[in-house]
């Protein structure tokens, strides 16, 4: 079986590179992407879509259908690793590790107390337990709402700029995996719970299709935003700019609900009970 895996690899790989004898030379300003498309794009651009980024525009505009499978794709990845990484089996041995809050003595019980007696404070820790700095908590604390003002406006602003749903929805994830690597996992689960993740990752592609739904309910085709003019009291090419801005307002979802789900998963072995 390795052998016939290994012919086959080699057979297409050879293919493969026999093919791109026929690509175009890099640069060649006589391919038919440098005549026919590229020049389409940058004439086009702002007349059709009133958009000044032409990199959004391609992407969520005149490509949109490949967008929007992108996003789907992102989405599947989560899911993936939920179904491969999620585990709700016991950990061996105690369930809970908790610090005494006066003397910073660990110890171990299966559950707290439901009535601590006075002074005897507890707090769950991790297994693996580090002492919290507490510059760094205080400090990404403080940065988190910045890092997500930008994340928003990367993503609001990405059909005017260099920006976009897949960039700004990075950034947003990144704050939520900053406040679990300078607090824990538990205290970012509690901003942005399990359920919450999955269900927005699904719901930033469902935002993508249902604006192309949208305009076919308009009588027009699927993810062709002039249809939209009429439902938000704008001429065709606005409406073509807007819907690229929703269209980036579900990528973006998408794709920081997916980034947080498998970091919890991989952060905790998919128990979600503790992190790095």
């Amino acid at each position: 079986m390795k052998l016939i895996s290994l012919a086959l690899v080699v057979l297409l790989g050879g293919l493969f590179m026999a093919a791109t004898a026929d690509f175009p030379d890099w640069g060649d300003p006589a391919s038919p992407a440098s005549v026919h498309v590229s020049p389409r794009y940058i004439e086009k651009t702002m007349e059709e879509t009133s958009v000044p980024n032409i990199v959004t525009a391609v992407l969520a505009d005149y490509r949109g259908y490949d967008t929007m499978f992108e996003t789907a794709v992102v989405f599947t990845a989560g899911v993936a690793c939920f179904l491969l990484l999620r585990r709700r089996d016991p950990r061996p041995g105690p369930e809970r590790i908790y610090r005494h809050q006066a003397t910073g003595v660990i110890v171990e019980m299966r559950h707290k107390p439901a009535k601590e007696p006075a002074g005897e404070v507890f707090a769950r820790i991790d297994d693996d337990w580090v002492p919290h700095d507490l510059i760094i908590m205080n400090v990404c604390r403080l940065l988190i709402p910045f890092i997500q003002l930008f994340g928003l406006y990367v993503i609001a602003h990405g059909h005017h700029s260099p920006g976009g749903g897949f960039q700004g929805g990075v950034i947003l994830g990144a704050s939520i995996i900053l406040l679990a690597l300078s607090w824990d996992l538990r205290t970012a689960m509690g901003r942005l719970s399990e359920a919450a993740t999955g269900l927005m990752s699904a719901v930033g592609v469902f935002i993508y299709a249902g604006v192309g739904a949208m305009c076919l309910a308009m009588g027009s085709n699927f993810l062709d935003y002039e249809a939209l003019g009429p439902l938000m009291f704008v001429d065709p090419v606005h409406a073509r700019s807007l819907g690229i801005f929703f269209v980036e307002l579900g990528v973006g979802l998408a794709v920081m609900a997916t980034m947080v789900l498998i970091y919890k998963n991989l952060a905790s072995e998919g128990r979600l009970d503790q992190g790095l």
